[in-house]
């Protein structure tokens, strides 16, 4: 019996995009798409030693009470499985040494970031050396925006990929690094998988809207050096059919949406060197 590609989606606490998250899996190959409530986790009830793909959906965890995804990755960071002395966050570092894949949308980068799974310079991925804070406008931004593809980042999921179109919807989406140095390294390694860009000039961009919240050098996703962990602000999971796209009654389009495919490379990936 041929092996099958495990997809876990996390959910809980103010998640609110773990339904069109598994979708977007089982749409991209996943045999076996389980979404878990981060408390059955946290009670050993499941185990990330058990899939190969870990998705960390969009939502308002915790309200953003303390900052979007703030109370959440404390959570993941320092919780201890019950009836262990494990921690969590000792699960994700050994589902990253293993060579499997992380991906987090939205509220879910803003956890990859506060954890410090990214950007991983170093394969440190217990150190914050980045953030997501409030968007420049001081609103809440729900638009689509274009995006570019770096072609010579490592990120798994942007693989072969350009012209990206998808929808955004957040309050803190600006990325921030704790000095000038570090922006500088993660644009050297290319580790900026994905960037606002200009629909006119298809190149990256500070003007609003087409960047909605002022990132500098545009970034809309950073992966880690591996390319394994990937974090965006914009939603590919919230295009998986042309019905999604805003204009879907004006234009001919695909009848597969463009977030499909991040996905389906992504599982391709573990296909091809997990299973």
């Amino acid at each position: 019996m041929a092996k099958k590609v495990k997809a876990l989606v996390i959910t809980g606490y103010g998640t609110n995009c773990e339904t069109e998250m598994a979708h977007a899996c089982k749409l991209g190959g996943a045999e076996q798409v389980d979404i878990v409530h981060m408390a059955e986790l946290l009670h050993g009830e499941y185990s990330l030693d058990d899939y190969h793909f870990l998705n960390l959906p969009g939502g308002f965890l915790d309200g953003d009470d303390l900052g979007a995804g703030q109370a959440g990755a404390h959570r993941m960071k320092y919780s201890v499985i019950k009836g262990t002395n494990e921690k969590f966050f000792e699960q994700i570092v050994r589902f990253i040494k293993h060579g499997k894949l992380i991906l987090g949308v939205c509220n879910g980068f803003q956890l990859l970031v506060k954890m410090g799974l990214l950007p991983g310079l170093d394969k440190n991925y217990d150190q914050r050396i980045v953030s997501l804070t409030y968007n420049d406008s001081g609103k809440f931004e729900d638009r689509w925006v274009e995006l570019c593809v770096n072609e010579n980042s490592p990120c798994v999921f942007t693989k072969n990929l350009s012209g990206l179109y998808y929808p955004i919807r957040h309050g803190e989406g600006k990325f921030v690094s704790k000095d000038d140095q570090t922006l500088t390294r993660i644009q050297d390694e290319n580790l900026v998988a994905l960037q606002y860009a200009n629909p006119e000039t298809n190149g990256p961009t500070q003007e609003y809207p087409h960047n909605p919240n002022g990132s500098p050098a545009a970034i809309a996703g950073i992966c880690d050096p591996t390319g394994r962990i990937f974090g965006l602000m914009p939603h590919p999971e919230a295009f998986l059919h042309r019905t999604n796209h805003p204009r879907w009654t004006r234009e001919e389009l695909p009848e597969e949406g463009q977030g499909v495919a991040l996905f389906r490379n992504g599982i391709e990936f573990i296909r091809e060197n997990l299973l």
